[in-house]
């Protein structure tokens, strides 16, 4: 009952007209101009309410569902099934999201959530794929991949090689196109993304269809300018992603283009890529740095600044974010034709 209250609630207050979130919550401050009213109300709820004091990952894997639960819409049309993943004696859970208007095969996602390799799980991250899979037509694999401290990198770049090839062995029985099965990843999901296209072409194998990179972590070597900006106050803060960086990187290791793809010397060669950040994100910076290198390695990429809050992806109940979400479906479909 007190989780329904709570749902009816976080919904009615993303009601609310931008006018009257404005009188309350007032304006973005200069160094976020542009962000949407109810992101900058979200913002500063969270900012009230939040404590980066001693983290604790069982209790933060708590929230994060809990959180998750709160700010999702259920979304019709698309079914859900769970699956297991197998390669070389490895094992991930894995749920698929199939748009019902689209039985037949089709472009296929394999989708890796956030939650700074700390958090975060199929389950947390259902509703916006879900939504993915409706608004731009595509089946959406989510991965369960381990998670940091327990298991530090490289465990989910590992995850993610054997999410990918389970797939390519047999991308039909997903009901996938084999030349149209792309990869995608938010935040710390979008890393890992990321470093899977990097693997496949250390390894010489066929790149994914496509790369969608949400607010994606790309460089833990140095603090971004963007990391000081928006330290504290837009949801993210920099205090809690050091400290995903600390349970994720092995000692000395940050400075590794597998943990750091943007310090890979080469980046030619791989997929095709939409990279979509926050305007006041403290990850900003370093998406955008990252777009900038692909282009110049000859690789297509879109960049997308969306004037929203890092995290919006998981967030499907607010005006802006449902918007952002068929910017992201448009930038989907148009990738996927680059491969027909």
């Amino acid at each position: 009952m007190i989780a329904k209250v709570a749902r009816f609630l976080v919904r009615g207050f993303f009601a609310l007209p931008d006018g009257v979130l404005t009188r309350i919550f007032g304006h973005p401050p200069a160094e976020a101009p542009g962000l949407m009213p109810d992101s900058w109300a979200l913002a500063r709820l969270v900012d009230r309410v939040s404590n980066d004091d001693d983290p604790d990952p069982e209790s933060g894997r708590r929230e994060t569902e809990t959180l998750a639960a709160l700010v999702r819409c259920p979304v019709q049309g698309v079914r859900s099934e769970p699956w297991t993943l197998e390669w070389e004696g490895r094992s991930l859970d894995a749920r698929l999201f199939v748009p019902e208007s689209d039985p037949t095969a089709g472009p296929m996602l394999l989708h890796f959530h956030g939650g700074g390799w700390v958090q975060g799980s199929v389950e947390s991250h259902s509703g916006a794929c879900a939504l993915l899979a409706r608004n731009a037509g595509v089946r959406v694999l989510s991965v369960e991949y381990r998670l940091a401290p327990e298991h530090r990198f490289p465990a989910q770049a590992e995850d993610a090689l054997t999410a990918w090839h389970s797939v390519m062995t047999d991308p039909a029985r997903f009901g996938a196109d084999p030349g149209r099965v792309g990869v995608s990843g938010d935040s710390a999901g979008g890393h890992i993304a990321t470093v899977l296209c990097h693997d496949l072409k250390e390894a010489g194998e066929a790149q994914p269809a496509c790369q969608v990179l949400i607010y994606p972590v790309t460089d833990c070597s140095r603090e971004w300018p963007s990391k000081r900006t928006f330290a504290r106050g837009y949801y993210l803060t920099k205090d809690r992603m050091d400290w995903f960086e600390s349970c994720f990187i092995p000692e000395g290791e940050a400075a590794n283009p597998r943990v750091s793809p943007l310090l890979a010397e080469d980046l030619s060669g791989l997929a095709p890529a939409l990279v979509s950040v926050s305007i006041a994100d403290p990850l900003r910076d370093e998406g955008i740095a990252y777009a900038a290198r692909l282009h110049e390695a000859g690789v297509p990429v879109t960049l997308d600044e969306m004037p929203m809050l890092h995290a919006w992806f998981n967030v499907t109940a607010s005006r802006s974010t449902r918007k952002g979400h068929e910017v992201l479906a448009r930038r989907v479909k148009d990738l996927f034709a680059l491969s027909q």
